[in-house]
């Protein structure tokens, strides 16, 4: 039954109207017009968990049809060995890039220089900072630089509601502050969490109230 309930949940959106954007109206206004191809290159630096991964998914998601793209999380995966001129790249984690991919990424980068295309990256750190070739960190930092801001407390509110409703049910602002007050605080972990409640109450067929919330966290301690 459990397994049946996971098939049939909605995916979680990544969306620029699923995020809360706090701090970064102007970041996330650049990003729009990097996906109309007004800019074209962009790098965004922040901590872990403030929603990098989740801008760049979503960026990805606003690319015409048409162009060619590539969405790479240098955490997880390798660069292509090849890319159009007039492509669309977007690499995520670029902290995580080894020697041999320091060299694609910029190989790329002129690529995409010379033949129209654009790039988005995302780091911890501004790109002169970051422990990478002296040549590819100033290839970063040629385009927008942006840091993207934390979230307030009330924007992690808003944004757990918000997501609580693409999930299909309603969280009281109470039961929101609750998580934010003893559960890890940052976004990708909660909304992990607020899916979990979600299968929880669908599986045993429960509203989403305190008790079920503290039963989720409690198989959950991490």
């Amino acid at each position: 039954m459990k397994q049946l309930i996971l098939d049939f949940l909605p995916p979680a959106p990544r969306t620029f109207d699923d995020f809360v954007r706090g701090d970064n109206a102007e970041l996330l206004f650049q990003l729009g017009e990097w996906a109309q191809g007004e800019v074209r290159a962009l790098y965004i630096w922040g901590e872990s968990g403030a929603g990098k991964s989740h801008l760049l998914s979503a960026s990805e998601a606003r690319l015409e049809d048409a162009l060619p793209s590539y969405y790479i999380n240098a955490r997880q995966s390798m660069l292509p060995q090849q890319i159009e001129g007039n492509a669309a790249l977007l690499v995520d984690n670029v902290e995580y890039l080894d020697a041999e991919q320091q060299i694609t990424l910029f190989d790329h980068y002129n690529t995409l220089r010379e033949g129209g295309g654009r790039i988005l990256a995302s780091g911890n750190l501004p790109p002169m900072l970051l422990a990478l070739r002296d040549d590819l960190r100033t290839r970063l930092g040629w385009g927008l630089v942006y840091q993207l801001k934390s979230l307030s407390d009330d924007d992690k509110i808003a944004a757990l509601l918000r997501r609580a409703r693409h999930l299909g049910f309603e969280l009281h602002r109470e039961l929101a502050e609750y998580l934010l007050q003893h559960a890890s605080r940052d976004l990708p972990n909660l909304y992990q969490l607020l899916e979990e409640i979600n299968t929880a109450s669908l599986s045993r067929q429960r509203a989403v109230t305190l008790g079920l919330i503290r039963e989720t966290l409690k198989s959950n301690p991490g």
